[in-house]
């Protein structure tokens, strides 16, 4: 159960880092309201995942999917380019998440 809080808990950090765009330095009321909700739940699942996780493993995993979510919605919502390293070093950030899933204790 850890593992799925901790990856619902990296899709809000994704959610809150491209958030952040909308807010326009946090001067429109709803996107930061939004935002800021996804920054605090996103913290909350983050040390709830942590109680059982170790936290270098949840911490990085979390980080993880904040990142590749960002990249991704950043050429999605904001039509940012993705060259062919950009998707190599996304791939492996891919590879680090699953690989720490796969070696952690919990």
């Amino acid at each position: 159960m850890s593992w799925v809080v901790l990856v619902i808990a990296g899709v809000l950090e994704a959610v809150w880092s491209l958030g952040l765009k909308y807010t326009h330095g946090f001067t429109r009321p709803l996107p930061s309201v939004l935002t800021g909700t996804a920054i605090v739940a996103s913290m909350l699942l983050l040390a709830r995942a942590a109680r059982t996780l170790p936290i270098g493993t949840a911490y990085a995993v979390w980080v993880g999917i904040g990142v590749v979510g960002a990249a991704i919605g950043g050429v999605v919502l904001f039509g940012e380019t993705m060259p062919a390293p950009r998707v190599v070093f996304i791939l492996l950030l891919v590879v680090s998440i699953v690989g720490l899933k796969l070696t952690s204790a919990a």
